[in-house]
């Protein structure tokens, strides 16, 4: 009689002990399906940022936003000065036109300017080209941004336009844009990917007059 009370209460610790395992294999199990849920929900996010990083990498935080047009030499029918419109892509933030964020390039038939990028300068007045010209003072192959209804910052926001004038050099002939000739400016922020213009002067320019590139 003793011996059989005695299996039973053994029968009632291995059903115990089988319990305790049971519960620490559910517990360790649960431990690590949270651990692999936390990591793909990570992995997930991570993946997210690296896409809209490369996408916004990929596009321009700067457009055209106008025409761009061209002045000749007083003296010569080659391109002096070359301005070119822009405003924010859509979507973007304020982009900084310091001269540490941008990195303005052109490309010439006969040389290539590396960065001739000067900085920019605040304007609140009416632009005009002799204005800009005037307020810019511009040396040869030198570039600087003027932004139109600015607040006194070198930000471009979204309710301000900003002018990039360029001007090439005067006397040296491997600087000069002449007639039927390609030239291309590129314009890196320090975010998105770059802004190209790229335009031929047409033929029968004339000293001193005003150039429309298209």
């Amino acid at each position: 009689m003793f011996a059989k009370k005695l299996f039973k209460n053994k029968k009632g610790i291995v059903g115990v002990e089988a319990a305790i395992v049971l519960i620490a294999f559910l517990i360790i199990a649960a431990a690590l399906s949270y651990v692999v849920i936390n990591m793909g929900f990570y992995t997930t996010q991570k993946t997210k940022e690296t896409m809209q990083t490369g996408l916004e990498e990929s596009l321009t935080a700067l457009q055209l936003d106008g025409v761009v047009t061209a002045r000749t030499n007083d003296s010569s029918n080659h391109i002096l000065y070359i301005l070119v419109p822009v405003k924010l892509s859509a979507g973007r933030g304020a982009v900084d036109l310091s001269s540490s964020s941008v990195v303005v390039s052109v490309y010439l038939p006969n040389a290539t300017l590396m960065n001739i990028y000067k900085g920019a300068n605040p304007k609140t007045t009416n632009v005009t080209w002799d204005d800009l010209i005037e307020t810019l003072a511009l040396g040869d192959n030198e570039a600087k941004f003027a932004i139109y209804n600015d607040d006194g910052d070198t930000l471009l926001e979204s309710n301000e336009k900003a002018f990039l004038l360029i001007r090439l050099n005067a006397t040296n002939a491997s600087y000069m844009l002449g007639e039927y000739q390609t030239i291309k400016i590129e314009v890196r922020t320090a975010k998105g990917a770059a802004l190209t213009v790229v335009r031929t002067s047409p033929g029968g320019l004339a000293p001193k007059s005003f150039v429309d590139l298209g």
